[in-house]
């Protein structure tokens, strides 16, 4: 059974920077997609961000030229880099594994909570 732990979140006044970790108990070359999604109350989980196993990236329109996706497969670790933090981006956000493209593994979620 895949796992997959993150860590990293907290809370903030906007403006400020986090850096999320999500660490995966197999190697990277099993999960070709890693993704953070989150989900603000009352609202549907979305996505953030997502990497591919070689590299390439994709983000939500809400969060480009502020969050940054990367990967370190030596660690088999995912990391998200926010920065210039709005109370919009208050809260728990999901560290997600795909096999393919849709995730087949998820993480128990870190509370990131933005002060305005």
């Amino acid at each position: 059974q895949v796992q997959l732990v993150e860590s990293g979140g907290g809370l903030v006044q906007a403006g400020g920077s986090l850096r999320l970790s999500c660490a995966a108990s197999v190697s990277s070359s099993v999960i070709n997609v890693m993704s953070w999604y989150r989900q603000a109350p009352g609202k549907q989980r979305e996505l953030v961000a997502s990497i591919s196993r070689g590299g390439t990236t994709n983000y939500a329109d809400a969060v480009k030229g502020r969050f940054t996706i990367s990967r370190d497969n030596t660690k088999n670790t995912v990391y998200l880099q926010m920065n210039s933090l709005k109370p919009d981006d208050t809260a728990v956000y999901y560290c997600a594994g795909a096999l393919f493209l849709a995730p087949n593994y998820w993480g128990q979620g870190t509370q990131v909570t933005v002060s305005s």
